[in-house]
């Protein structure tokens, strides 16, 4: 693998890691309501994170870059971005129309590659932009199972709170890939750790703030479900540090595109453990996901 493609591992790192944690937040979520759920891929993931920093620092010696304001920003605009962009998608995950929601929320790496233009002057290709529609389109076939109606996708509940959480994703994006980009020293490791711990420590200031003026109670139900919190900070943690690393070396819509690999295998596995196999919309979804991820490859080489 050539260091071109460095950011390929770390994608998929950070996809398969945040699939396990949403299944963890899912079931916090449950318990301890949305609040509870959305605050531990943060608070609890902090630690985890600067531990990895200290030790990218134990092994590798240097200096920690300087900070110019306009990294600060664009990370406190991503940490908030990304804060609701969570608390959203939990929202949605409560509900039984998920999947339908879940359609609107993948729709991301559109918004990724319409603000990454306009924001900071990220640039696609034609074929990348071709492997973006793809996958889209493969997104939100896929994520209609046997028995839902296409006319589903006109209720604009679903509709208005998955298009929300996507564009917020895609937003936090722009925002982190920004804020790397804004260090001027620095390997893109250190770079990526240093917004990583950065914008982590925002999100978790952040939510302190909400626990002591407006309500606790999301805290202390995670304490209590420690069990479920500590590994979803520690999945949070891995999660966020592929997708940071992956934003310094490539552009967010390469990233969040190629992160969508993630639902054919997660379609295929949740089928066979259930026992019941795919529908001819979900293959030809889960094809199109393929195919376009494989353009994206190419148009990145």
């Amino acid at each position: 693998m050539t260091s071109g493609y460095l950011w390929v591992p770390f994608t998929l790192l950070a996809a398969f890691a945040q699939v396990l944690r949403n299944a963890f937040q899912s079931r916090l979520t449950a318990r301890i309501g949305t609040v509870g759920g959305t605050q531990v891929r943060f608070v609890y993931g902090l630690p985890f994170a600067a531990l990895l920093f200290a030790g990218y620092l134990a092994v590798v010696p240097a200096h920690v870059p300087a900070i110019p304001a306009d990294a600060l920003a664009w990370a406190a605009g991503g940490a908030l971005s990304q804060i609701g962009a969570t608390a959203l998608m939990l929202l949605v995950m409560a509900k039984r129309d998920f999947g339908v929601a879940y359609a609107y929320i993948k729709t991301e790496p559109v918004t990724v590659a319409l603000l990454g233009l306009v924001l900071i002057g990220d640039r696609l290709s034609w074929a990348g932009w071709l492997a973006v529609v793809i996958v889209t389109v493969g997104v939100v076939m896929a994520s209609l199972k046997a028995g839902d109606k296409t006319s589903a996708l006109a209720e604009w509940k679903p509709m208005a709170v998955g298009i929300a959480s996507g564009a917020l994703f895609g937003l936090a994006a722009i925002c982190f890939r920004a804020s790397i980009e804004a260090v001027p020293q620095g390997t893109f490791m250190m770079r990526g750790l240093t917004m990583l711990v950065i914008s982590m420590a925002i999100q978790t200031a952040t939510l302190a703030t909400w626990f002591v003026v407006k309500d606790s109670s999301g805290f202390s139900g995670s304490l209590r479900e420690w069990r479920l919190s500590v590994p979803a900070g520690v999945l949070g943690a891995i999660s966020s540090t592929g997708w940071f690393l992956a934003f310094s070396l490539t552009l967010a819509a390469n990233v969040r595109t190629l992160a969508l690999v993630e639902m054919p295998v997660v379609a295929l596995v949740s089928r066979y453990v259930s026992g019941q196999w795919l529908s001819a919309r979900e293959w030809l979804g889960l094809a199109l996901i393929t195919f376009g991820v494989a353009l994206l490859m190419v148009a990145h080489a």
